[in-house]
């Protein structure tokens, strides 16, 4: 019997004008540890787990670098797609790094 794990993997833009900072990271981890896939970004070729605020402020990722998300698991499609979004978002904040709202999600209906 084999197990076979979904991988999904998207290559990602640093849009935000400060880049990968604390704030940002904050982000993107709290949304990574919502998913149970493992969450990796590669860059420079090497690994950083995408659930360690350390790790990727460690990354020291400015504005216009490219990185490559990557999650394994049961979840992964929908962790790539949910961080991905977020990313590309600017991780709703403006040019001066202030919070902007986040579009609200709608519930699916039952």
């Amino acid at each position: 019997m084999t197990h076979e794990t979904t991988v999904a993997r998207r290559q990602i833009e640093i849009t935000n004008s400060l880049g990968l900072h604390l704030r940002p990271a904050d982000k993107f981890v709290k949304l990574a540890i919502q998913f149970q896939s493992d969450v990796r970004v590669l860059y420079n070729g090497s690994h950083f787990n995408g659930k360690s605020i350390l790790d990727l402020t460690s990354l020291a990722a400015e504005r216009g670098t490219l990185l490559e998300l990557e999650a394994r698991g049961n979840d992964a499609e929908e962790a790539v797609e949910a961080l991905a979004k977020l990313v590309s978002a600017g991780f709703y904040e403006d040019e001066n790094g202030e919070a902007i709202q986040q579009p609200t999600v709608a519930e699916p209906p039952r």
